[in-house]
């Protein structure tokens, strides 16, 4: 939605609650800690341990003959830090319970958890994806170049149940989207899918403004990275799934090695419990920028979603370059979710690697900028933006100006 909004974040009657009927806001700080207080712990422990020492031979080649056929989590002690750790488990667990999904499966970052998903697909002959432009830009890069073998079709959502195969392995959407905040009607292109999964990318929206498995997804894709850790110190990425994709996406995890480090797994369980606070706050402060972001003459353009959210892209009538450049509260620097407020030119860095016709064709212009708006107070924020944009048309007034004039 091209527009600027007042409402920032769900209403306040929606109350996304988990299986065991709790709120989302008491599930992200208890999810994964429930058997902390009968351990007589309060911090969850972070286990470093790369190799677990075992006595019983015999009982630790059947985990390992039954991980081998179903990938399901092995009973008993751990290991081997390839094959699973307690410290990562824990942030698999909440992060399944805050996206209400059966499982989830973390991995060293968001593109070694989109890698995995599409061996998974492509190890059954399934090597066809469909998908809708604009994705993050390296997502893109990876279908397009076939770097994993697989072939891709870009279509729009209303095109998705045409272009399947019968070798469809994947239709992928990212809704809102990387970088122009488009949105797609999950509930329809899961439709669209028929048997065909459904990986939405929500790394934008968090279960916090959208949880895609309860509009027909099968699989969600997060770059932990951004909101989930939220503190700009970790990287990381998860598929929250059903268990039976679950263990083929450990299985691969396994095999390739892509695996998250246990204190990746602590900071991005830390960083769940506040999530929500996060989310809303931010989101709050964005909602807010938009609407003086549309109301300037300097900007073209303002795209902000109406599911809300902490992203806001905007393009200017003048050089974008000069922008980045202008700034000395935000930071000019890649990657979102973080506390404090970051901006970027999409076209020169996140979607660079996306062929310049099939960037513009999806709306990434080459004036359009990406705020990623954190936890600033939001007046302090809009004076680095004004100072940022440059010098007004003769007789123009900020918006604070004329509202200091109107009191």
């Amino acid at each position: 939605m091209d527009s600027a909004r007042t409402h920032t974040s769900p209403p306040d009657d929606v109350r996304f609650t988990a299986p065991a009927g709790r709120a989302l806001a008491t599930e992200a700080v208890h999810a994964g800690r429930d058997d902390l207080a009968a351990q007589g712990l309060h911090a969850p422990p972070i286990d470093l341990s790369t190799t677990y020492p075992s006595y019983d031979s015999r009982g630790e080649a059947a985990r390992i003959d039954a991980f081998a056929a179903t990938g399901a989590e092995p009973d008993g002690p751990p290991v081997y830090g390839r094959l699973g750790n307690p410290t990562v488990a824990r942030f698999e667990t909440a992060l399944a319970r805050l996206e209400g999904t059966e499982a989830a499966v973390a991995f060293a970052s968001g593109m070694a958890a989109l890698s995995a998903v599409l061996l998974v697909r492509g190890s059954m002959g399934l090597r066809h994806v469909v998908a809708v432009r604009p994705l993050y830009g390296c997502s893109d890069h990876l279908l397009t170049a076939g770097l994993l073998g697989s072939e891709v079709t870009w279509t729009d959502p209303a095109g998705v149940a045409d272009a399947l195969r019968p070798d469809t392995g994947l239709v992928l959407v990212e809704s809102p989207a990387n970088p122009t905040l488009a949105e797609v009607d999950l509930r329809a292109v899961a439709h669209a899918c028929g048997s065909v999964p459904l990986l939405v990318d929500n790394t934008f929206a968090t279960p916090v403004l959208q949880r895609p498995a309860e509009h027909g997804a099968r699989l969600v894709l997060h770059s932990a990275t951004k909101y989930l850790g939220g503190h700009g110190d970790v990287l990381a990425g998860v598929v929250a799934c059903d268990e039976e994709f679950a263990g083929r996406l450990r299985q691969v995890r396994f095999a390739t090695g892509g695996v998250l480090h246990p204190l990746a797994g602590y900071l991005l369980l830390r960083g769940l419990s506040t999530l929500p606070v996060r989310v809303r706050a931010a989101s709050a402060n964005a909602a807010d920028l938009a609407g003086r972001l549309a109301a300037d003459p300097r900007v073209a353009r303002v795209h902000y979603p109406r599911i809300g959210g902490a992203m806001v892209s905007f393009e200017v009538h003048g050089d974008p370059h000069a922008v980045i450049a202008g700034v000395r509260l935000i930071t000019p620097a890649v990657s979102l979710g973080s506390v404090d407020t970051l901006i970027q030119h999409p076209a020169s860095i996140s979607h660079r690697i996306v062929d310049a016709d099939d960037r513009r064709g999806a709306g990434v212009g080459d004036r359009l900028l990406r705020l990623s708006v954190g936890l600033e107070d939001v007046d302090d924020l809009w004076d680095d933006l004004d100072r940022a944009l440059g010098e007004r048309a003769a007789g123009a007034v900020s918006p604070r100006e004329a509202l200091s004039r109107a009191d």
